[in-house]
């Protein structure tokens, strides 16, 4: 099994959802986070005022997948994630040692 962390802009999110539904994924978790990459940030006029932007609003979309799923999955959110534009996040993948569901006992990919 693999756990795949992609770090998004906030407004792809819709298209990188219907595009692991496409693929059969059936759950992931996301949650909302900050940060910055080799952008590191930018800088916005407010009421006339320039200020800086150090950390930009991200998701973060946790997936686990069979292993033998990971890489179509990992190009699903490539394609509907990608937007041309800098910034438009990162992909990880890490190997799982153990998955359980808490309701049934299943374990591993039946788990999943």
């Amino acid at each position: 099994m693999k756990l795949i962390m992609a770090i998004i802009k906030p407004f792809r999110l819709d298209a990188v959802r219907d595009a692991l539904t496409e693929i059969g994924v059936q759950g992931l978790t996301v949650t909302e986070v900050k940060g910055y990459g080799r952008q590191k940030g930018h800088t916005e006029v407010y009421r006339g005022t320039e200020y800086a932007v150090s950390f930009l609003p991200k998701l973060k979309i946790e997936v686990v997948v069979e292993a033998a799923s990971a890489s179509r999955a990992v190009a699903a959110i490539t394609a509907a994630a990608e937007s041309g534009q800098i910034g438009d996040g990162k992909i990880f993948v890490v190997n799982v040692e153990q998955a359980v569901r808490i309701r049934t006992g299943e374990t591993d990919n039946e788990a999943v």
